[in-house]
């Protein structure tokens, strides 16, 4: 049984900073993809980012310079720094794994809300 577990979500004001974390089981870690996409209300989900099995990242354009993907295969364990972040960056974040463009699994989602 596949399952992402992502925490690390909450209320920040803008240009704040917060860190998701995804922790997978059920899966080989270290061959998939993994990545993040939202939801943020009223708009169509879309990629965050992804990063490969060997370690190479994709970002949106809407977050370049300001996220970054990283992944631990010893703790199963992929995480999403937010920096400078936006009151569009307001969205449910979810974790996911297999191919980045089609993904297979797909975490619960956390909220994130970006707001003063």
């Amino acid at each position: 049984q596949v399952q992402l577990v992502e925490s690390g979500g909450g209320l920040v004001q803008p240009g704040g900073s917060l860190r998701l974390s995804c922790a997978a089981s059920g899966i080989t870690f270290s061959s998939n993809p993994m990545g993040w996409y939202r939801r943020a209300p009223g708009k169509e989900r879309e990629l965050v980012a992804g990063i490969s099995s060997g370690g190479s990242r994709t970002y949106a354009v809407s977050v370049k310079g300001r996220f970054t993907i990283s992944r631990d295969n010893a703790k199963s364990t992929v995480y999403l720094q937010m920096n400078s972040l936006k009151p569009e960056d307001t969205a449910v974040y979810y974790c996911i794994a297999g191919v980045i463009s089609a993904p297979r699994f797909w975490g619960q989602g956390t909220q994130v809300t970006v707001s003063s």
